[in-house]
């Protein structure tokens, strides 16, 4: 499998700028919980921030990057939480032992030329029966030179998602898109504007005032479109 795609400056920029993003973060912390179980691992931590929130709730938690610089971080950062290992991953992994109740990846699919082998990757590294939590930037259309630049290859639709899947032997239990409304504001500011997601105004008034209510109105209907998709999948058992 290819190494995972992108400047890794340009993308550390952009985790950090997202960073301040707290509601949209918790939001899609929220997503996951339900189905990660006692000892889950995740696929490209980044800077740590949906690892620390999601091992608050747990006895045990593994937290991996595949970018060195960024492992070093990782890990100077997760010194003050003995609850969350921290791994140095990237896919296929050669000692997967499917010890884990479940592996999470948030935005790490789109980078991986073969996703269907890293998502069998992903379910090695899980228990049989376990789930696979992914989420993946949504609609080809919306693909910009900020998607370029951070390494992605694809954006999904629900269609395509399911097609990985099923190629992957994994059976979906829930699929279905999240934040209509961030699909508008990053189509109008990466394509419209050229403006990327950094840290500033634009990002806390999307995160304080249009996340809550998109979120709200979601836990209600679930939208035909959105900026991400959110899948859970189970392996064979």
């Amino acid at each position: 499998m290819a190494d995972i795609t992108g400047d890794q400056r340009i993308q550390s920029e952009v985790l950090e700028g997202l960073a301040t993003a707290v509601n949209h973060r918790r939001w899609f912390v929220e997503l996951a919980l339900p189905y990660l179980g006692d000892n889950p691992i995740e696929i490209g931590s980044g800077l740590g921030d949906y690892a620390i929130e999601w091992a608050e709730h747990l006895p045990r938690f593994t937290a991996t990057e595949a970018d060195p610089d960024r492992l070093v971080l990782l890990k100077e950062r997760m010194a003050d939480h003995p609850n969350i290992d921290v791994r140095q991953m990237l896919l296929p992994s050669p000692d997967a032992n499917g010890e884990y109740s479940a592996a999470v990846s948030y935005n790490v699919l789109e980078h991986i030329e073969d996703h269907v082998g890293a998502l069998r990757s992903m379910a090695d590294l899980v228990r049989p029966g376990g789930r696979i939590i992914i989420i993946v930037p949504a609609f080809m259309f919306a693909m910009s030179n900020v998607d370029i630049a951070t390494g992605h290859i694809r954006r999904y639709t629900k269609k395509t998602m399911s097609a990985a899947m099923t190629e992957a032997g994994l059976q979906i239990e829930k699929m279905h898109y999240a934040n209509a409304l961030g699909l508008i504001g990053y189509y109008g500011a990466t394509s419209i504007f050229k403006l990327a997601p950094k840290e500033g105004p634009m990002v806390k008034v999307y995160d304080s005032i249009v996340l809550p209510v998109t979120k709200a109105a979601e836990s209600v209907v679930k939208p035909p479109f959105g900026q991400s998709v959110f899948v859970v999948a189970r392996t064979p058992a």
